[in-house]
């Protein structure tokens, strides 16, 4: 008789199963689905620096253009701080009606201090985010000034955990490069409480000649979201091309963010391409579901 599996026609002899091999199918079928599904259950989402002329413009259209192309998520940066309650609040809004979710914000150093963080705090209370994001540091030069900035991460996850809120860190390229033999990323790793996020943007970490995979295998369940953003080692091209077009190994990639990393969304990035801003996004998600499918 003839059956449909995976979209395909095939030709199978009645009775051509044992009753063994018909068990041994029917125990292996579940986890076969359920592998699959766990790819995509990860939502994907956009960094909204990746069409940061159109925020500035506009924000609910842009918004409201890039949930329309179906993306599940998108992650606020920096300006966002500058919102009145009512403009936090008509974001929430626009995100619940579009059935859009922010599960993090990106935010300047300065968010994190006494005088900053409960005002940022209570914005991130309204869009429904997760996780308060460090979106980057000054370089540091030694150790101790690492050191420093997991320190200040851990005083601001004792302010906003008891809210229901978590700090995270976001990489550049300068994390990756040793000072005095060590990459201030594993500092910054070994002196942050284990609930502090550790963002992993990926092209910045393949910029710098890290390798991704052992980084998120060797930090198991602290990985909850990666930046999307591909890198090419083409002098003309390099932040510049589309998603799966430059040099990240995405398929052990997202192998490993998902096997150990604990990864909870993907954030697709994009720092410019030669596309428009909106035209960039709808191309990097196109390429990112054929990659996943």
């Amino acid at each position: 008789m003839t059956t449909i599996a995976d979209g395909k026609s095939v030709t199978m002899c009645p009775m051509s199963l044992t009753r063994r091999s018909f068990l041994a199918l029917s125990a292996a079928l579940p986890w076969s689905l359920k592998s699959s599904a766990s790819a995509s259950a990860v939502p994907v989402g956009l960094e909204l620096y990746s069409v940061r002329e159109g925020l500035k413009k506009d924000p609910q259209a842009t918004v409201r253009a890039v949930g329309q192309m179906g993306y599940q998520c998108v992650e606020f940066y920096a300006p966002y701080f500058e919102w009145t309650e009512a403009q936090t609040k008509q974001m929430r809004k626009l995100l619940d009606d579009l059935g859009v979710r922010c599960y993090s914000t990106h935010n300047d150093e300065k968010y994190f201090n006494a005088e900053n963080i409960n005002r940022a705090r209570d914005m991130n209370l309204i869009l429904g985010t997760k996780y308060m994001v460090q979106s980057w540091s000054d370089p540091k030069p030694n150790l101790d000034g690492w050191k420093a900035v997991a320190e200040n991460l851990n005083s601001a996850a004792a302010t906003l955990e008891p809210a229901g809120l978590k700090p995270g860190y976001h990489n550049h390229d300068a994390e990756w490069k040793p000072i005095d033999g060590v990459r201030p990323m594993d500092v910054l790793a070994k002196n942050t409480k284990p609930s502090i996020m550790l963002q992993l943007d990926v092209g910045t970490c393949v910029k710098a000649g890290a390798d991704p995979v052992p980084w998120i295998r060797a930090n198991p369940g602290r990985i909850h979201s990666l930046h999307l953003k591909d890198w090419s080692s083409d002098p003309a091209k390099e932040y510049k091309v589309l998603f799966g077009e430059g040099d990240a190994k995405w398929k052990d990639i997202f192998a490993a963010a998902e096997s150990v990393g604990g990864v909870e969304y993907y954030l697709i990035e994009q720092e410019g391409s030669r596309f428009s801003e909106l035209e960039t996004a709808r191309r990097c998600l196109q390429n990112y579901r054929s990659m996943r499918a």
